[in-house]
């Protein structure tokens, strides 16, 4: 597993701060039709279970949002990755079709409402942290303009910042000549369930992205 841990000004301001990690080597490649029947499922389910005007109290969702008050970002406006696509859903936009790993990262999400960010290992430089971002910070993000992680908590590795539970950078987009992966579970909660979306995290990259060579981990203050 490439190292990650969690940087003590982050831990400060949210104790509970855990990371879930899934490290694999995958076949990137079009969703098969049974991966789409998944997620078509979950997105039928939520539509029915949840009214868009109460996401924000969604207890996964509403941790975060009151870490990202405490740094100073406008909830609304940095959107966690989760509340973001859940509220598109329920918009009934649908969720965009990419490639088997990004549509395994957006079922986990829909599913756990925990913010889930892929990224290519193969432009990652070890140690990773995940720090506030600081002063002036910024980076291109995926299908996007630069995003000010200014404040965020960001996945910071030697060559800079790459992911937030906001929006990732195009520097380790998941793309179809990608081989070896890192999921990132972002939990503000605590390790409640983290294991368990872990787990079935590792089923889906099984099933539907030939994965193997899977391993697992959480990091956080009572975790390493």
């Amino acid at each position: 597993m490439i190292e990650i841990k969690i940087g003590e000004e982050l831990q400060k301001v949210c104790p509970e701060m855990t990371l879930g990690c899934i490290q694999a080597h995958v076949k990137v490649e079009s969703s098969s039709n049974d991966l789409w029947q998944e997620i078509n499922s979950c997105c039928d389910g939520l539509k029915s279970e949840i009214r868009i005007e109460d996401l924000a109290s969604l207890l996964r969702i509403k941790d975060g949002r009151e870490v990202y008050k405490k740094l100073g970002k406008v909830p609304s406006k940095y959107r966690l990755s989760s509340e973001a696509l859940i509220r598109r859903v329920l918009q009934g936009k649908g969720v965009y079709k990419i490639n088997n790993i990004v549509e395994i990262n957006n079922l986990i999400s829909l599913k756990s409402k925990f913010p889930i960010g892929s990224y290519n290992i193969a432009n990652l430089y070890s140690p990773i942290s995940l720090v506030i971002g600081k002063e002036g910070q910024e980076y291109k993000g995926i299908g996007k303009e630069l995003i000010n992680i200014e404040n965020l908590p960001v996945l910071t590795d030697l060559m800079g910042s790459f992911g937030s539970p906001t929006s990732d950078s195009e520097r380790a987009m998941i793309t179809t000549d990608v081989n070896e992966i890192v999921m990132c579970i972002f939990s503000f909660s605590g390790r409640t369930d983290v294991n368990e979306y872990l787990q079935y995290g590792k089923e889906l990259l099984e099933r539907y992205a030939n994965g193997k060579n899977i391993e697992t981990k959480i990091i956080g203050i009572t975790a390493d």
